[in-house]
Order: C-alpha cells, then sequence, then structure tokens
C-alpha cells in the first residue's frame, strides 16, 4: 500500500502540493477531475528540481485506469496508483536525470530513461531500465 493524497482539479488544482508544483500538473489527461499524488514523488521532484535549478514539467502524473490503458501504459502502472511522474527538466538530459533520481533512490523505487522524459516513481523495490 502507497500513501497517496487525494485532490480535486476544480477546487484544489491551482493549489500548491510543494514548492514549485501545482496539483493540476498531476491531473490526468483525460479531464477527471480526481488527482492522486504520493508525497514521497514529490519529496523526490522537488529535489530533482533544486538540484538542476531548472523547471520539472511533469508529462504525465496521476492516471485513470481506462486513461492509462488507452496510452498502452504497463498493466500494473504506478502512474494509477498516484506514486509515479514522466518528467522532463527544461536545458538537462534524460540521462542526467536518471543518474541524479538513482543517487536519491538508489536502493528502490522506479527510473525508466526514455530518449525525452524520465519515468520516476516511488515503489518498494528498485527497478531500472531504458525505453525508446
Amino acid at each position: 500500500m502507497y500513501l497517496v493524497n487525494i485532490y480535486s482539479k476544480a477546487k484544489e488544482g491551482h493549489m500548491e502540493v510543494i514548492e514549485y508544483f501545482k496539483a493540476r500538473e498531476f491531473a490526468c489527461k483525460d479531464g477527471t477531475d480526481r488527482i492522486q499524488i504520493s508525497p514521497v514523488l514529490l519529496e523526490i521532484l522537488y529535489q530533482i528540481r533544486l538540484h538542476f535549478n531548472a523547471p520539472v514539467i511533469i508529462t504525465s502524473g496521476y492516471r485513470t485506469e481506462s486513461y492509462n490503458k488507452k496510452v498502452g501504459g504497463a498493466r500494473e502502472s504506478k502512474h494509477v496508483k498516484g506514486i509515479a511522474a514522466d518528467i522532463v527538466v527544461k536545458g538537462v538530459s534524460p540521462s542526467k536525470v536518471a543518474a541524479y533520481a538513482d543517487l536519491l533512490m538508489p536502493d528502490k523505487g522506479g527510473i525508466g530513461e526514455y530518449r525525452t522524459f524520465v519515468h520516476v516513481d516511488v515503489r518498494h523495490e528498485k527497478s531500472r531500465w531504458r525505453g525508446n
């Protein structure tokens, strides 16, 4: 079980959930009001933001099961649980972002390095991969 906070996009989307990040940035792209975000994930993203001193863009945060299926997400996607985000750090290569995320979570968490973004999740076990 993972601890996640629940937000309403309509009521709390404008709210800063941690410095530099608003709840709406994690909203599912299907327009669903509900947003689930892990506070542990927020802390990792905050540390990445501070380290690179550059904006962290959330390209995919929380996903409903139906939206995850529609976009071809993994069957056990951590996005559906609210514990994952795909990110781009402005002006920083995915390989550098992934390497720093690995320093933050050396023995746990999922880090997927892709050509244009990095997947970061706060699963209990360690998983690393490279995608297209």
